[in-house]
């Protein structure tokens, strides 16, 4: 006898509605203005204006002008329908001397951005440190300078004490492993210096500005929900060979572990600690272990690794297989790595709970008509990577949040403008935005909670 066997369709994979969806951005990637309104010079501002340091000689004088194009850009997120927006506070632009003493019209600028939020129905997230040192502060010896870290404090408090009765997440420092390692020893970034030295001083400065600012701020706060972010990569080996094995740990402690250890555990890694030992004085790593409200995750790739005894470090990164996938800046599509990371930081965290603050891909976007970008590769990259949050989460990792990088094409660093990772694009010249395929991709994402397939979202 047969009969037809009626088959049930699995239930959908989602996100529950409680989940935080919402975009990034930087101050200095996409305000501009950089001589209007009362804003002091940065390190940024000096670093671009140096011959050969970025690509082109592209500086953020201008980048997206969001200082004067904010209410556009409010309307983009509008229209997106996110929860929550990501933003950097300018240092300069709030204290141009990095001394606390605030120029009223950065102040103004920051809120109005925050009423402008609230109106439209977005969560303000600040971030108080996305690279941006005022340039008076750099002078003075920058973050290998250890006054630097009180000078932290009075901006985190000056900025918290305007704003923070509308914003109730905050985010202390965005990626101090990149401030340290590549402005600090590979002078690929601001304020480009190529110092063994200025490197251990500034790891350990920011980290000592990250414990000491959680304590003033929940001293003198609100209830605010206090985080940091950091860009954590997994590290592969090349080979088998233990001279691998052990470049790969090396590359792991440096990279992950100098500001993840003492931050979790009050210690620096073994294979760092007699670098940066003799700028830690006692109780400073006391006072950097402090509990978090939430831990923000950057992830954009994974590491490749092999030992070299001809390299001044005894390792060097290698570039990734032939067969593999690649973004505009020559980093791996390795969705994968997102979930691993994810896993491993909940490990290392406990109960913190994760915002993913960062995860997208750079191309060389090219507009069609109405310079509209039909961006299939970053649609299919942010896809992946959504489901490997979703994975996670179903793993048992306590992620809240995903955030893209980022709203806008902007000023990449020493990158310049060719490499853009917006879901809106920007005509430079005309300063016109036009939203891309990706930025239809995650409307509806965010609207359903259910991923979408790439290629159905024109």
């Amino acid at each position: 006898m047969s009969a037809s066997v009626a088959r049930s369709t699995p239930p959908e994979r989602h996100f529950s509605d409680s989940f935080t969806w919402g975009v990034s951005t930087a101050a200095y990637q996409i305000e501009g203005a950089f001589d209007q309104g009362g804003r002091g010079p940065s390190i940024w501002d000096v670093f671009s204006h140096t011959p050969g340091k970025t690509a082109r000689g592209d500086n953020g004088d201008v980048a997206c002008d969001h200082y004067n194009r904010w209410r556009e850009d409010l309307e983009l997120l509008r229209e997106l329908g996110i929860g929550a927006y990501r933003f950097s506070v300018a240092w300069p632009r709030w204290s141009p001397a990095g001394n606390g003493r605030v120029n009223p019209e950065g102040c103004e600028f920051y809120d109005r951005l925050v009423d402008g939020l609230l109106d439209i129905g977005v969560a303000p997230w600040l971030c108080l440190y996305h690279w941006d040192l005022p340039q008076a502060l750099q002078e003075r010896g920058g973050w290998a300078d250890r006054d630097v870290v009180e000078r932290f404090s009075d901006h985190a408090a000056s900025v918290m004490a305007v704003l923070g009765d509308r914003v109730e997440h905050v985010a202390l420092l965005n990626e101090p492993n990149v401030v340290g390692l590549l402005g600090h020893l590979l002078g690929l970034h601001a304020p480009g210096l190529s110092d063994l030295d200025a490197y251990a001083a500034a790891t350990h400065h920011l980290n000592l500005a990250t414990g000491k600012t959680l304590d003033r701020l929940r001293r003198e706060g609100r209830g605010w929900a206090l985080g940091t972010i950091l860009n954590l990569q997994p590290v592969l080996a090349q080979g088998d060979s233990e001279d691998d094995a052990a470049a790969a740990a090396l590359l792991d402690a440096v990279w992950n572990g100098n500001h993840l250890d003492p931050l979790v555990s009050g210690r620096y890694p073994a294979a760092t600690e007699a670098l940066l030992e003799r700028f830690v004085r006692e109780g400073d790593l006391e006072s950097v272990k402090r509990p978090l409200d939430w831990f923000g995750l950057n992830l954009y790739s994974q590491l490749r690794v092999a030992a070299d005894p001809s390299s001044l470090v005894g390792l060097r990164l290698v570039e990734p297989p032939e067969e593999a996938e690649t973004t505009a800046m020559g980093w791996e599509v390795a969705p994968e790595a997102l979930s691993r990371q994810l896993k491993e930081a909940q490990a290392r965290l406990g109960e913190v709970p994760i915002v993913v603050t960062e995860n997208g891909a750079a191309y060389r976007d090219r507009p069609g008509p109405d310079l509209e970008v039909d961006d299939l590769r970053r649609t299919n990259y942010l896809e992946r990577h959504v489901r490997e949050v979703l994975s996670a989460r179903e793993a048992g990792v306590d992620v809240r949040g995903y955030f893209v990088w980022s709203l806008l094409d902007n000023f990449e660093w020493h990158e310049g403008y060719a490499r853009r990772f917006g879901l809106v694009y920007v005509d430079y010249p005309t300063q016109r935005r036009v939203p891309k395929r990706s930025f239809r991709w995650y409307q509806q994402l965010v609207r359903s909670g259910v991923i979408p397939r790439s290629e159905d979202v024109a």
